[in-house]
């Protein structure tokens, strides 16, 4: 069954339920109000006989009995309204009845009337003849005819002087109910289809915000991400319609950026394949010469330094992809530990001297005399070796700057050149895979994967730390580093051991 006429029944089960409850609660409260007003006549009917016949003494202030005349007139004054009665004295005798009108009376009834209790009967079947046959016709089938009636005591100074036993036919009580309900029962079907039509309208609207969210699941499946979806309101639909937008949003992003991997992947592939071929071919070329005795004694030992300087530049490509891989899904381990930044920087100053002169660089170091940093020390290593190595790629007849200094949480750290500089789009595109901020240099022997800008973010990352640039086109670059000590870190990182992880590490040996 279709979501709409699920709803349509649900909805229309809970209004039938609620009219259904009201209904009835409605005829049961009509039922009593019907007895109620009946027996409510009926006592000021009796009050009224009582007035208009009781006779009593004037000087001894007794009570005499009752006026016949006057009772028959009331009896005849009320049997057009179906209404009968029978007058009792204090010793269960009767002293007048209308109609032949009797009532039963019991111990317990009399014994309650002589307390002064007024006595409701709902349905009782007293004698009574009636000679009028259009009026035993009205009040049912039957000599003894179902009838509500009252008992009700009189008393005159403190003494029950009279009983009155006065009803009418609950054929009459119930006429009026049958009416009230055959209304009622009027009103009911036309609010049952009332409902129906109601019931249709709100599963309706909910149903079509739901097919509109699958029209757009369907766009979505097509590949538009770019469908939305309105939400005016605050119900659980438009929360729903929300976090489909979103999540519309999140994949066209998501699309976006694979795009945009796919695009820097195929341009590395090209260029790795490109950095490969020419060291392979080189390597390639010479040991065919050495196999065939070609290359002349004096020039082997030149050619063998020229495949080794080949091999560790093929060795470095490798490695930066796999590090890369292993730093991004986590399958590294973080030894942290406390120790003097300060050396560190001098070894790689000392370690670098000779790549900065081939472009006419002077690295200055301005460190305090100890600096200590919490952080593991071969990824240190790594991160300070691959910023400075990129001033010195991109820096030509100038001075690069590494400077460290102590923070209240950690240790700083800062490696400002003079280079070439980035664009603003540049700069925040640096941390990317793949991505290189000048094309021109794709093929010198720094940096020649791409990977190493991203391979330091993520460490740094690691470390719980922070790294930021400023750079400005022509003007240079400066990226500044933060490391924060052990109270302020996070935890340790446990290595995933997947066999990824070891094929990496087979590779790498």
């Amino acid at each position: 069954m279709k979501l709409l006429y699920r709803q349509m029944l649900s909805f229309f089960a809970v209004i039938c339920t609620l009219l259904i409850i009201v209904t009835i609660s409605f005829v049961n409260v009509t039922n009593r109000t019907l007895y109620t007003n009946t027996w409510r006549e009926l006592q000021q009917d009796a009050d009224s006989l009582i007035q208009d016949s009781i006779k009593y003494d004037q000087t001894t202030h007794q009570f005499k009995g009752l006026k016949t005349a006057s009772l028959k007139s009331n009896a005849s004054l009320l049997a057009r309204q179906n209404v009968h009665f029978a007058i009792y004295s204090a010793d269960h005798k009767k002293m007048f009845a209308s109609n032949g009108y009797t009532a039963k009376l019991t111990k317990k009834e009399w014994q309650a009337l002589k307390e002064g209790k007024t006595i409701q009967k709902k349905m009782d079947r007293p004698r009574l003849n009636i000679s009028d046959k259009n009026k035993q016709k009205k009040s049912g089938p039957g000599p003894h005819p179902k009838m509500t009636d009252i008992l009700r005591p009189y008393f005159y100074q403190g003494k029950l002087v009279a009983v009155v036993s006065i009803g009418t036919f609950v054929s009459t009580v119930e006429q009026s109910r049958h009416q009230i309900i055959s209304n009622l029962l009027a009103t009911f079907v036309i609010a049952m289809l009332v409902a129906l039509v109601v019931s249709y309208l709100l599963a309706r609207s909910s149903t079509q915000r739901i097919s509109k969210m699958r029209r757009a699941t369907h766009q979505i499946a097509r590949g538009n991400y770019k469908v939305h979806i309105d939400t005016p309101g605050k119900d659980e639909l438009d929360d729903l319609g929300r976090d489909f937008n979103q999540m519309a949003d999140a994949l066209q992003a998501s699309q976006e950026e694979i795009r945009q991997q796919e695009e820097r992947r195929r341009r590395f592939m090209a260029d790795a394949a490109h950095e490969m071929r020419t060291p392979l071919t080189t390597i390639n070329g010479l040991l065919e010469g050495l196999a065939y005795d070609a290359i002349p004694e004096e020039d082997k030992k030149h050619s063998i330094q020229l495949m080794q300087n080949d091999t560790r530049r093929l060795i470095r490509l490798v490695n930066d992809t796999l590090d890369y891989e292993k730093i991004r899904t986590n399958q590294i381990s973080m030894d942290r530990k406390v120790f003097d930044a300060t050396a560190v920087i001098d070894n790689l100053r000392a370690q670098l001297n000779k790549k900065a002169a081939l472009q006419n660089d002077e690295l200055v170091v301005d460190m305090p005399k100890v600096l200590r940093v919490y952080a593991d020390y071969d990824r240190f290593v790594q991160i300070m070796f691959n910023i400075i190595q990129n001033a010195i790629q991109f820096t030509k007849n100038d001075k690069i700057e590494i400077a460290g200094r102590r923070l209240p949480k950690g240790a700083e750290f800062a490696v400002k050149d003079n280079g070439i500089g980035m664009t603003k789009e540049q700069t925040e595109k640096i941390w990317e895979r793949f991505y290189k901020a000048d094309r021109s240099r794709m093929n010198t022997q720094y940096g020649e994967s791409g990977l190493g800008l991203a391979i330091v973010h993520h460490l740094v990352d690691l470390h719980g730390g922070t790294i930021k640039v400023q750079s400005k086109l022509g003007k240079g670059t400066t990226f500044t580093l933060f490391f924060p000590d052990r109270e302020y870190a996070p935890h340790t990182i446990t290595p995933q051991t997947t066999d990824e992880q070891q094929t990496a590490g087979q590779v790498e040996k």
